[in-house]
């Protein structure tokens, strides 16, 4: 007998059904400094690497105007032709760079699965995760109302429209800190919305911080909203004050600054690795493996503690090399 059709559940199939299967060798999720070493790498090794750049093709590095701390570039480049020059070097070598996002991943069995914008599906034999981190914000209402009218979460990317202005930086840690320091270059006046009593920022970076003339550091302050015609005219804060409560402050600025970390983009392997609490997924000490066969994770995505670009490079080195030699040790 035939079982009746279910509509219901024939749609349903149908969806998740990708229209086009392919398998590769060695699969790169994400670009950026980490990715395109481990494309050089892998290619370099004759793993035919596929690449797919995701939403932001290059990383972050593409929001920075200048990178100076690169080592092979004693004059310093900007941000995205240096990762044009990573992507021409990666290409040189064989690797297919493509443009896509991984958007749901399945690591339970022998062949990892990846599907690509929901419909194309990979089946790798290993796979490299360089999918980077995403700037966290607060969650206010006005920093989506205000997006591209003063809000940002890139001081090198948007601190030269607020030159000679006056601008405010959220954080307490390096990030915030080395954005305040960026924009003190920029800006008239920059201040530093910080939550605690203390910063959390690295020992030199505090002291250039407290040391900066323009800096001036709101201690115990958060951000309730912001204000404007349009644009961002200022911040409504409030300060707290121990035992006695609160106090509601205004700032006049022109443009507000989130420094206050970054989110992994870790969420479609989390079912199949382990992260820590923030998101950063869990390699084995000294490599760039995760506990299952076959997944190698590199760049941001796991480094929650340095997040340079040579850093994020030399684990895509480490990466497509543990690649490399599983395969090896697999097919030998």
């Amino acid at each position: 007998m035939f079982k009746p059709l279910d509509i219901s559940e024939n749609e349903e199939n149908k969806s998740t059904q990708p229209t086009d299967v392919e398998q590769v060798k060695c699969l790169i999720i994400g670009s950026g400094p980490a990715g395109y070493t481990a494309a050089i790498y892998a290619a370099r090794a004759n793993l035919a690497p596929v690449m797919y750049e995701g939403l932001q093709p290059g990383g972050q590095l593409t929001t920075t105007t200048e990178v100076e701390n690169y080592p092979g570039y004693p004059e310093g480049v900007t941000g995205p032709v240096m990762m044009e020059d990573l992507k021409k070097q990666a290409e040189r070598f064989g690797t297919d760079v493509r443009w896509g996002m991984a958007t749901k991943a399945d690591f339970s069995g022998g062949v990892h699965k990846v599907w690509i914008d929901d419909s194309k599906l990979i089946e790798a034999e290993t796979v490299i995760i360089a999918t980077g981190a995403t700037a966290k914000y607060l969650g206010l209402p006005d920093e989506e109302k205000y997006a591209g009218g003063g809000v940002s979460a890139c001081a090198t990317c948007d601190g030269f429209f607020y030159r000679g202005k006056d601008v405010a930086v959220v954080g307490g840690g390096d990030t915030a800190t080395e954005e305040a320091m960026y924009l003190a270059g920029l800006c008239k006046k920059v201040y530093l919305i910080v939550r605690r009593n203390e910063l959390r920022a690295s020992k030199v970076m505090v002291e250039r911080t407290l040391n900066t003339k323009n800096i001036e550091i709101l201690w115990k302050h958060q951000t309730k909203g912001l204000f404007g015609d349009g644009v961002v005219e200022g911040a409504h804060l409030v300060k707290n004050l121990g035992e006695e409560g609160e106090e509601n402050v205004d700032i006049k600025i022109d443009g507000f600054f989130l420094g206050i970390g970054h989110k992994p983009n870790s969420d479609i392997f989390a079912e199949y690795l382990d992260t820590d609490e923030v998101g950063y997924i869990n390699t084995i000490s000294g490599t760039s493996k995760t506990k299952v066969p076959g997944i190698f994770a590199c760049g941001d995505v796991q480094d929650s503690l340095y997040r340079q670009a040579v850093t994020a490079a030399g684990s895509g080195c480490m990466a497509a090399i543990d690649a490399e030699r599983y395969l090896s040790e697999k097919n030998a």
